[in-house]
């Protein structure tokens, strides 16, 4: 089968000149860092199902960045659940099940606000999302509580599943499948022997920072550790440090509003280590904002590239390529589909859906454990190229 990027071509450097560059997968990697055969997406469950569904008007909502800084990652997402909220609509006339928005931009005070709103809305039966994982930290028990099945297409911080919460479900590898993958992939397939880790002060960064460097053991040096936040966009410190410790590797732990900005400065400044980040900086935005400096750099991510067939569907209705998450967020929404379909009309028997689920999605299969953690977890790794 073949596997389109996770990304278009960039046309705009974004102060690193114009660039042809684009996000490609590599390699799918288990949890050890090992190559491994990809998902069939010939198998995945369709959403528009037999077309017979009847059932009363429904809705479903999905919560993150829509707009702000780190917007394509939300954006992504709502329109995987597009597209298969399209396809099961016009396939379905008797069952009509719309998405309501809500933008969050990804800050943790913003979804405490909406996601109230979120669960005080009686036609809302699911939700897709929060996208981060400081946002689902901050709303997770009050969605617990509104037993409102919380399925997140990219909330990756371990803790998450770790509250007690019964209607969430994480729709991907977290951050202590993620970061061991990528250090042994780092450290056995690459032979890195000396990386350097730089995370932001999110819960997703200190999260994926500290999986990762225990995993890597003495490769990830301490004496070149170093802190960034959020927001920064003078990183001219840390890149001192970086260069003169002279590493490998930088593995870069944070969004790709940061990632971009550090990488041309660290290439400005000389400094030729690979680069590597995870999925919060795996979006075109990373190669649109870093142009010729993201070239070379590996991104890994718990999510899917997009298959053929799905990419240029998603790009007929979208108006753009697919990108991380898409096609979680299809795949996820999908799901809640095969629910209502089936006769799930409330927020419990929805819940009760999804716990029990088992099925093949155009990512991965998909099934839960107790605590709403996938039972079989892949890596992918990806190159700007």
């Amino acid at each position: 089968m073949v596997l389109s990027g996770c990304s278009d071509k960039s046309s705009d450097g974004g102060g690193g000149g114009n660039t042809d560059l684009s996000i490609q997968p590599v390699v799918q990697l288990d949890t050890e860092g090992k190559s491994v055969a990809q998902t069939d997406a010939a198998a995945a469950a369709d959403p528009t199902g037999d077309g017979k569904a009847e059932c009363a008007p429904q809705s479903i909502a999905m919560a993150g960045p829509l707009t702000g800084a780190n917007a394509a990652l939300g954006i992504n997402i709502i329109m995987g659940v597009k597209l298969a909220l399209d396809k099961h609509n016009k396939a379905n006339p008797g069952c009509q099940v719309e998405v309501k928005q809500f933008d969050t931009e990804g800050k943790p005070q913003l979804a405490s606000q909406v996601v109230p709103t979120i669960v005080s809305d009686p036609s809302i039966v699911g939700l897709i999302g929060p996208t981060f994982s400081g946002e689902t930290k901050a709303t997770g028990q009050i969605l617990s509580e509104a037993g409102m099945p919380t399925l997140t297409a990219s909330a990756t911080n371990p803790a998450l599943t770790q509250n007690g919460w019964q209607t969430f479900f994480r729709g991907l590898g977290n951050d202590n499948s993620q970061g061991p993958a990528v250090a042994k992939y780092l450290t056995d397939e690459k032979g890195f022997q000396k990386i350097c880790v730089v995370q932001d002060n999110t819960d997703y960064g200190a999260g994926l920072a500290q999986a990762f460097s225990t995993a890597a053991g003495a490769a990830a040096d301490p004496a070149c550790a170093a802190s960034v936040k959020e927001g920064d966009k003078d990183f001219s410190a840390t890149v001192s440090k970086l260069s003169a410790a002279a590493p490998d590797a930088i593995f870069y732990a944070g969004y790709y509003a940061e990632s971009a900005p550090f990488v041309q400065q660290l290439r400005s400044a000389g400094v030729s280590a690979t680069f590597v980040s995870a999925d919060g900086s795996n979006d075109p935005e990373f190669v649109r904002q870093a142009g010729s400096s993201s070239r070379d750099a590996l991104l890994s991510c718990p999510c899917s590239p997009a298959p053929e067939q799905f990419a240029a569907e998603y790009k007929a209705l979208n108006g753009q390529a697919p990108g991380v998450y898409s096609v979680e967020g299809y795949d996820l929404a999908t799901i809640l589909l095969k629910g209502i379909d089936s006769g799930k009309l409330t927020r419990a028997e929805l819940v009760d859906f999804v716990r029990d689920y088992s099925g093949t999605g155009i990512a991965r299969t998909y099934q839960w454990g107790a605590t709403g953690e996938l039972a079989n977890i892949q890596i992918w790794m990806y190159e700007v190229k």
